[in-house]
């Protein structure tokens, strides 16, 4: 039974979506301030944390950024908020997915399986690549570059996989949207495109004109074969 921690001030709202999760097979607990839920998430350690971003005494960005140095589970921001900012703000600080509220409970509950599946520790063995001075792990989900480790969220590491696994060939943002994010893309959703961002910066690609990383406009992402020294 996977534990959702749910923290969101408006208390009927969290009791309606915590009793549908525990309908769903989920265990919930709920935190109703954002203040405690730094300590209630790093004592807890759920397996997926679902945290709003208007919060009493410490808003959700505050308590993502607190939480990311001892907390590897994924993170979904729920947000009444539909704009681009808090949506590129929340993923540049390590949350997983964001869902725009008034949430459909099905949709969140679809996310939430998404993200566990992705984060599940079962692995297949044997899956390694190495482009020059970058190596993956798939089977530990460990990356490598020029033999230093590389701290990537779970999201970023299956992003980077599914474009280097396939390198010097162009993935479509349909297709990644689809295999790594799991839903089909809208036309509209940056989150990838923050997340290739975050990619570059922490793989040392050229930012303005990145080498390793590339965008083919109209089309997608390639990951270059000959670029990584």
């Amino acid at each position: 039974m996977a534990h959702v921690m749910l923290v969101e001030d408006d208390i009927r709202l969290a009791e309606l979506t915590a009793q549908f999760l525990q309908s769903n097979g989920f265990e919930v607990s709920q935190v109703h301030d954002g203040a405690k839920a730094v300590e209630a998430i790093l004592v807890q350690q759920p397996d997926v944390v679902v945290l709003d971003i208007m919060l009493p005494n410490q808003d959700g960005f505050s308590v993502c950024r607190q939480i990311r140095p001892q907390y590897q589970g994924p993170v979904l921001f729920l947000t009444a908020k539909d704009s681009d900012f808090d949506q590129v703000r929340g993923l540049e600080i390590g949350a997983d997915d964001y869902v725009i509220k008034p949430v459909e409970p099905h949709v969140l509950l679809a996310r939430l399986n998404a993200l566990l599946r992705r984060n599940s520790t079962t692995v297949r063995f044997g899956e390694q690549l190495t482009l020059g001075q970058l190596s993956i792990d798939k089977a530990n989900r460990k990356v490598l570059l020029q033999q230093q480790e590389v701290e990537l969220t779970s999201y970023e590491f299956d992003l980077l996989w599914a474009l280097a696994s396939h390198a010097g060939e162009t993935q479509s943002r349909e297709y990644i949207y689809k295999h790594v994010v799991g839903r089909e893309y809208d036309g509209l959703d940056r989150s990838v495109d923050v997340r290739i961002s975050r990619l570059r910066k922490k793989l040392n690609d050229n930012l303005e004109q990145p080498e390793r990383l590339i965008t083919v406009w109209g089309k997608g992402y390639l990951c270059s074969k000959s670029a990584w020294g």
